[in-house]
């Protein structure tokens, strides 16, 4: 059953524990969202903080996709480019699917609905986001019509002697 998505959800407890949760399972299950497991949800929470105070200020919008049970199974955050020179694109953030949903195509469906959400943003004309090398996120976001752009070799420091690189992906919208 597919996912229901949702832009700018009313940020209540419900949501903001939803969130929590998703980030702290992802991390934990391995997933490049920011965080190194393991990590618990007090670890998280002032991250999540600042991404609602960044939507409370303007500067980015917030995605939500519910499972059938209607609990929180995916996320991504739409952050508006600040510099006055790059507000023609926005940044992809925290692109989440919980693992008990991976492999369902939920991921693809994600990226494709912060897609359309983009195209509705006035000005807008390309997603940029970046993702951690050596997992093959740089393969599934090809797959979804991203372009690596750039790469940054050993930028994202995993763990001491454990570095690797910040891939850069765009995405046209036109």
């Amino acid at each position: 059953m597919p996912l229901t998505f949702t832009l700018d959800p009313s940020v209540d407890r419900e949501l903001r524990d939803g969130i929590l949760d998703l980030w702290t399972d992802v991390t934990n299950a391995g997933g490049a969202v920011g965080f190194v497991a393991p990590v618990t949800r007090e670890e998280i929470r002032p991250e999540l903080v600042r991404h609602f105070v960044a939507m409370a200020e303007g500067r980015a919008r917030l995605l939500v996709g519910h499972d059938e049970a209607g609990r929180v199974a995916a996320t991504a955050f739409l952050t508006f480019n600040s510099h006055r020179l790059m507000k023609h694109w926005l940044w992809l953030y925290t692109v989440m699917v919980h693992p008990r949903h991976q492999g369902k195509g939920y991921g693809r469906d994600l990226l494709a609905a912060a897609a359309d959400a983009a195209r509705g943003f006035d000005g807008i004309e390309a997603i940029r986001l970046s993702c951690r090398g050596g997992l093959g996120l740089e393969r599934f976001y090809a797959s979804c019509g991203y372009k690596e752009v750039g790469r940054v070799p050993g930028a994202i420091r995993v763990a001491p002697g454990d570095d690797r690189d910040d891939v850069l992906m765009l995405l046209p919208l036109s």
